[in-house]
């Protein structure tokens, strides 16, 4: 496997994060890489379960750590398990892409691409370590192709 080039998109709630990711992973099928997405659950509590009928929730119910569904050339893993940013990135990145979109973390190391709405979110992300590009979330919704264009330099670079 050869070094999958990593990449944060971070900002506050309902900044664009998850837009972004979203068009950047049409972007970067289009130049022909594969990408993974690693995504920080901050709404609180555990991530939605599929329904509560499936097979899948009866182990988790039955005290299953860990339950990994494949069929369709598609695989579900669901774990009751902390893991580390460490392990978390290597998971996402098993399945061997070319670029790993990490959306959130933060205070992670790593190549961050900062998303700021107002002036005082400025002031507070702009102290993060590894910020490689900043972009007002009004630009998202004006000319994004700026920041398409922005990061197929970033992925070139990296080759």
């Amino acid at each position: 496997m050869g070094t999958v080039k990593t990449l944060h998109v971070v900002g506050f709630k309902n900044s664009g994060k998850t837009t972004l990711v979203s068009h950047w992973i049409t972007v970067l099928k289009r130049l022909g890489c594969e990408v993974a997405v690693l995504k920080h659950h901050g709404h609180g509590g555990a991530p939605e379960l599929p329904p509560a009928h499936t097979d899948t929730v009866q182990f988790l119910e039955f005290g299953a750590v860990s339950t990994l569904v494949a069929g369709g050339d598609m695989i579900q893993l669901i774990q009751n398990k902390e893991r580390s940013f460490e392990q978390l990135k290597a998971l996402a990145a098993s399945s061997e892409p070319d670029v790993l979109l990490i959306e959130g973390y933060k205070q992670e190391a790593g190549e961050k691409v900062v998303l700021i709405r107002n002036e005082e979110e400025r002031q507070e992300l702009e102290l993060l370590p590894g910020i490689i590009q900043t972009v007002e979330t009004a630009e998202l919704f004006e000319d994004i192709t700026r920041l398409d264009d922005w990061l197929q330099e970033w992925v070139e670079a990296r080759q």
